[in-house]
């Protein structure tokens, strides 16, 4: 379970955030402050591995509060104005939220900061290229993450793109997503996963990768462009 606290002035935003807690079942939340000031307070005397933080309060801005700690947790900005994103990022921010907050945006950015614990907690996998192993038919293929341009669904199977082979799976989207590095890899529509470092070329509606043109969904552009830091 991952330890967190919000904070947040507007009630009804923190218990939203307490909704969502509960739902994830990988988040432990210890409290809900209201103002910043109680929230660092409790900081200085207990560590949680997360911290949900709305930026624009009274007194003190979620910006100014991570700056006045020695030893910040994970933040994930909450906010209504996509205009501070670059900014957050600047803090290392894990990610930035836009009020109103979907449930599958809020789970993604769990997802984020799990990824982020763990290689914290095990940083050899932060700096190892990580092997995962590949069933394709009667045959089992080790394959270093860093080789994969992208990951391609086609009905009930997925096609891997390497560099200079593809290999085709029986295998759902969600369950290989959990097994690659999240911080290497983004899901840019319902039927492509991408290598971020592979990208060569991103528009409105599509990227590039390769020379090969993959769509950018209507859901995913917004994740896609507050990950990168696209303003």
């Amino acid at each position: 379970m991952i330890s967190c606290i919000a904070v947040d002035d507007e009630p009804m935003a923190l218990e939203i955030i307490q909704r969502y807690c509960a739902k994830t079942g990988m988040l432990d939340l210890k409290a809900l402050f209201r103002e910043p000031v109680k929230a660092i307070e409790y900081l200085q005397h207990e560590a949680v591995d997360l911290m949900f933080l709305d930026i624009n309060m009274p007194e003190l801005s979620g910006m100014q509060l991570v700056q006045t700690l020695a030893s910040p947790p994970m933040v994930i900005f909450t906010t209504a104005y996509s205009h501070y994103a670059v900014e957050s990022y600047s803090l290392s921010a894990i990610d930035y939220l836009l009020k109103p907050i979907p449930f599958e945006r809020f789970l993604a950015s769990v997802h984020k900061a799990n990824n982020a614990l763990r290689n914290k907690t095990n940083p050899a996998t932060n700096e190892d290229d990580p092997v995962i192993y590949i069933k394709s038919g009667p045959q089992t293929f080790p394959v270093k993450t860093s080789e994969i341009l992208y990951l391609e669904k086609d009905g009930n199977y997925m096609t891997v793109h390497l560099a200079n082979r593809k290999l085709l799976i029986r295998e759902n989207m969600g369950d290989i997503f959990e097994r690659i590095p999240g911080r290497d890899f983004i899901r840019v529509h319902k039927s492509y996963i991408v290598a971020i470092k592979h990208i060569t070329l991103i528009e409105t509606h599509q990227l590039s990768i390769n020379n090969t043109t993959i769509p950018i969904g209507s859901t995913y552009r917004e994740s896609l462009r507050i990950r990168l830091g696209i303003i």
